[in-house]
């Protein structure tokens, strides 16, 4: 929806100006002749560069907007009205703009998905698919309701992945930064205070292997910079490439300690998305493209399209999923029973339940672990590199106690 700037005449015969979103041209001619403008002349205005990165909505505002239109649909308010009430309300001024063009695409005579659907960074494929489902059937307000539940888990879950993986990615990066001014910077400092006392023939081994690593530090810190950020640049590019992706997202799944945390938190991320899905009456094989997008996981992704090509062929979902491997067997066999009993959302939303508090398990005891390893890694180079540095100082202090 584009902004268009009007002019023209009121039936007072007074000149008025003014601005109106709209689709086309056309549509702000017909709704001003609608209000008995004459002489309208119409002209779209330029749109200033905005440089976009991500969704300009965080997940407790969609969360808020969802619960607070659930609520008003249920209360029998217009969908139209609601939209009007919640995109003068909030703080977010992106986000009131988005909702306005929402109404407004509604208003012209559109679906509410599809209005949703125009926007994909603030609501994806599920939001847009379990919107249409409540359309259709005629429980906007419920499935409304069961987005925003479903979006609170996807938060916690995701908060759960960022525990499992940034807090031994920030101390690793900490050890680094130490490390690296110890090397550049404080080493050389103690050589030439050595060098002042009588040279470094007489230092101990240990001292003299930590200043050959410094000197060897200092002398190549371009190169070694560089190809730091080369090696950043070739694991980016990596992590894009679809073969090498494939690879890591592999390893991932199979290396140990954290393996099997992240594979936990695959299953939880399928199994709540695909039984919310099923419950809100999108059609399976629909169901299993959008947890496919949404898995986050190539391996995970190929095993899901692998299985709904099956199931068109006429298969069930369990036994594509055992092939797969990558799934446990009894997530495989619990699908099973809720496909045979006919439950198979409710089935998979108690799959998700339990796994979610694995990974609240898993992630605890993860960090445990991981905490006084990574204390051990850091304290054990720094307390080397700090004897190494502090034994001449002793020595030559005894040598002057002894003079």
């Amino acid at each position: 929806m584009a902004e268009f700037t009007w002019e023209g005449r009121a039936r007072t015969g007074e000149v008025r100006k003014g601005t109106m979103e709209a689709d086309t041209a056309d549509a702000v001619h017909n709704r001003l002749r609608a209000q008995q403008f004459s002489n309208v002349k119409v002209k779209k205005k330029a749109k200033a560069l905005k440089l976009s990165f991500g969704s300009p909505v965080s997940n407790k505002e969609l969360v808020i907007f969802t619960r607070q239109f659930s609520t008003m649909i249920d209360a029998g308010l217009p969908l139209v009205q609601c939209l009007d009430i919640l995109s003068t309300q909030g703080d977010n001024k992106a986000f009131n703009d988005i909702l306005k063009d929402v109404k407004g695409h509604v208003e012209q005579g559109g679906t509410f998905s599809d209005a949703l659907a125009r926007h994909p960074k603030v609501f994806d494929d599920l939001y847009v698919n379990l919107v249409d489902a409540g359309e259709v059937g005629g429980i906007l307000d419920t499935i409304l309701n069961r987005l925003a539940i479903y979006i609170e888990k996807r938060v916690k879950l995701q908060r759960q992945v960022r525990g499992a993986m940034v807090y031994p990615l920030g101390v690793l990066m900490v050890a680094i930064a130490v490390i690296v001014v110890m090397l550049k910077w404080v080493i050389p400092s103690f050589r030439h205070m050595f060098s002042e006392f009588g040279g470094e023939d007489a230092l101990p081994a240990l001292t003299k292997f930590v200043i050959k690593i410094s000197d060897g530090f200092v002398g190549a810190f371009w190169w070694i910079v560089a190809a730091g950020v080369g090696f950043f640049l070739l694991l980016r590019w990596s992590f894009r490439n679809p073969t090498t992706k494939r690879m890591w997202h592999r390893i991932q799944l199979q290396v140990p300690i954290l393996g099997p945390t992240m594979r936990k938190i695959a299953v939880a991320r399928f199994t709540r998305t695909l039984g919310t899905l099923l419950g809100s009456g999108v059609p399976i094989l629909d169901a299993l493209n959008i947890v496919s997008k949404s898995a986050g996981n190539v391996v995970i992704s190929k095993a899901i399209d692998e299985t709904a090509a099956k199931i068109r062929e006429g298969h069930t979902m369990a036994d594509p999923l055992m092939q797969s491997n990558v799934f446990p067997p009894m997530v495989v066999q619990m699908i099973g029973v809720g496909e045979q009993t006919g439950a198979l959302d409710n089935m998979l939303n108690k799959i998700a339940d339990f796994y979610e508090e694995e990974v609240d398990v898993a992630v605890a005891a993860l960090t445990s672990l991981l905490e006084p390893l990574m204390m051990v890694f850091i304290g054990g180079i720094v307390g080397v590199i700090l004897i190494a540095m502090y034994l001449p100082i002793f020595s030559i202090a005894g040598q002057v106690k002894a003079e």
